[in-house]
């Protein structure tokens, strides 16, 4: 099977054979991909009524667990975001009634931030939506090879981890 990709690849090749055009094939796959995920993503979210950027701040409460709260500290690690713009975000939900500042019964000066019963159900909607798409995806690999795809990625991104 060939794709673009090969395409672009031997085009280099014939202008440029002194380079060694591996990382192209493989680069340039992965932004294409992404650019597809991307989409998907945004279709996923439109759906559920969602932004993206509101999926990454519900999706980290919801993975907390049980009662679905952190500090505003812990979003910021978890989002990557600057404190101004957390604090922009939270208060943009809790707006929409999405989420809640409760004051933190640890810190009397702190506030945390909880995910109300509708914003469960949207983030709960919004990722049953992305996995849904996701899959479509997937469709086409082997079950076998996934965990390997997985794994091979994982070891791409180790040098950026923090």
């Amino acid at each position: 099977m060939r794709d673009e990709v090969d395409e672009l690849v031997e085009a280099w090749e014939r202008e440029r054979p002194d380079l060694d055009l591996a990382p192209v094939e493989v680069f340039s796959r992965i932004s294409r991909l992404g650019r597809h995920l991307d989409l998907a993503r945004r279709d996923a979210f439109t759906t559920a009524q969602v932004e993206s950027w509101e999926f990454d701040v519900l999706a980290a409460l919801r993975r907390a667990g049980a009662p679905y709260e952190l500090s505003p500290g812990r979003l910021l690690r978890e989002t990557l975001v600057t404190s101004g713009t957390m604090t922009n975000r939270v208060d943009r939900l809790a707006g929409r009634g999405l989420v809640e500042r409760l004051p933190d019964p640890r810190d009397r000066r702190g506030v945390l931030v909880r995910l109300t019963p509708e914003g469960k159900e949207a983030v709960d909607a919004a990722f049953e939506s992305l996995l849904e798409a996701e899959q479509t995806f997937l469709a086409g690999l082997p079950e076998k090879d996934r965990g390997r795809l997985a794994a091979l990625l994982r070891t791409l991104l180790a040098p950026f981890a923090d």
